[in-house]
């Protein structure tokens, strides 16, 4: 019972990840006056490019089949391995953006980078206790799965350390990548 509930909670939390990318990705301040620059823009673009890399990666989302503890187990494993990979290519590409034209853009970009390698550390963390866990012991690695996966909420807002950097948050509003992350944040995947 307890193995299908920590399970059942994981799953809906994952399933919930492909849509939590974002939520709201920090675009819906009241823009100051005036457009971006297209510098800020085309970085912005490369910024939310690199963010949203996250949401391509394939990631099967594990099945609820308590009667076979072996395999949810094995699922949920390569599920949090999945989600590693996920943000570990996120956090990679955002170190990779190269230098902001706008004042404080690096810092904000680092900040970001910083969350998704903190992440990608998580879930790998997680993965490992899944795979060492018995897998008729719910409160083993599957407890670990639900706590990583309790970490997504970090993610609720990717972009919230622009707001000390108002031209890159409005840079957001047009920047098409960022504008692709947005349509990514409200469809969700399984």
């Amino acid at each position: 019972m307890r193995l299908r509930l920590v399970a059942t909670a994981a799953v809906a939390a994952c399933a919930l990840a492909g849509c939590t990318i974002g939520g709201n990705s920090g675009t819906s301040s009241t823009p100051t006056s005036g457009a971006a620059s297209p510098q800020a823009v085309a970085y912005m673009d490369k910024v939310c490019g690199a963010a949203s890399e996250f949401a391509k990666i394939d990631k099967t989302t594990p099945k609820l089949d308590a009667s076979d503890p072996a395999k949810l187990k094995a699922e949920m494993a390569a599920y949090m391995g999945q989600l590693a990979t996920a943000f570990t290519k996120s956090a990679e590409g955002l170190k990779n953006v190269g230098p902001s034209p706008v004042a404080g853009g690096e810092e904000a970009v680092n900040k970001m980078a910083e969350t998704f390698t903190s992440l990608g550390t998580v879930f790998t963390e997680a993965k490992a206790k899944i795979e060492q866990a018995d897998a008729n012991d719910a409160t083993g690695g599957l407890q670990a799965a639900g706590e990583a996966i309790a970490k997504l909420s970090e993610l609720a807002d990717p972009l919230r350390d622009l707001k000390g950097v108002p031209e890159l948050q409005k840079a957001t509003q047009t920047a098409p990548k960022c504008q692709e992350m947005q349509r990514l944040n409200v469809t969700p995947t399984s």
